[in-house]
């Protein structure tokens, strides 16, 4: 595997940073309760007031709280399994670190903008440069002349594709909707205790794109889909997951109609374990 003297410092630093962030958001605990605050935009929310998250509000918490369970119970054993055996020659496992790495990268730059600051600021901010890097050498280490040939042809390209273009159509017209509402009716959106939505911007700048041109590039056979789409696939996975249980949390913690936004991403995180199966499989020996 190309770059893997370099990926074996980053990946491990990686590792046993995002342990001690995500056991330190789940399990640090201060004393205090949940009080009321009003923002600068007139909105009434309540702060958590307590633990790693004191300054952000309750919702807020619950989600970064469900990032930190996905992150030690799926994100870091995929990270060490995944680094095991690329580093042995499969192309499956480097397939499933790429794509993994594109999660620790996505996670922590979502921690970096969105968690009210808190003093594992500067471990956020390692742990996503780290990730972007690890990321861009693991995707460089692929030889793209002849990834192509890796996949049979009974790989099925066609409802991948359509898997992906739903999806990138999902968040589209999710956010949107999120976004043009309050524009449309002059109002103040719901923004809790951020200044703007910053989750959306990521999503319509990085992952609806990165779904069409994967889809796209995927059924004309280019080298490059077979790449983004085994990267996109396992990023929605882990996605799907982590809202998932953020939407536990956020339940548990008292915010109300969260099984609207649960149901939809439960049914993509189940379709793309298909699409990731199906895409592993079909790759030969």
């Amino acid at each position: 595997m190309r770059n893997q003297s370099a990926l074996k410092i980053m990946i491990p630093i990686i590792g046993l940073l995002a342990i001690f962030a995500a056991s330190m958001g789940l399990f640090y605990q201060t004393p205090g309760q949940p009080y009321a605050y009003t923002s600068h935009r007139g909105e009434t929310v309540m702060i958590q007031g307590r633990g790693l998250y004191y300054y952000d509000t309750v919702s807020s918490a619950a989600q970064e709280q469900g990032n930190d369970l996905v992150t030690l119970i799926i994100g870091l054993p995929l990270l060490v399994i995944s680094t095991w055996f690329a580093f042995r020659g499969s192309l499956r496992a480097r397939l499933l670190l790429t794509g993994t790495l594109g999660y620790f990268l996505y996670t922590y730059l979502s921690m970096c903008m969105l968690t009210s600051f808190n003093p594992l600021f500067l471990v956020y901010v390692a742990i996503f440069a780290l990730s972007l890097y690890a990321f861009i050498l693991a995707m460089m280490s692929f030889d793209l002349t002849t990834l192509p040939q890796k996949f049979t042809e009974s790989l099925p390209r066609v409802w991948i594709a359509v898997l992906l273009f739903l999806i990138g159509g999902f968040l589209t017209l999710t956010w949107l909707n999120k976004i043009l509402t309050p524009l449309i009716q002059n109002s103040t959106p719901a923004l809790e205790n951020t200044t703007t939505f910053v989750i959306q911007a990521m999503d319509l700048a990085l992952i609806v794109p990165l779904a069409i041109l994967s889809g796209v590039l995927l059924l004309r056979r280019n080298a490059w889909g077979y790449l983004l789409t085994s990267v996109f696939l396992m990023k929605a996975i882990t996605l799907g997951l982590a809202v998932s249980a953020m939407c536990i949390k956020m339940t548990l913690a008292g915010t109300p109609d969260r099984l609207g936004v649960m149901i939809p991403f439960g049914v993509i995180t189940i379709l793309n374990l298909f699409a990731a199966a199906s895409l592993l499989k079909n790759i030969k020996p």
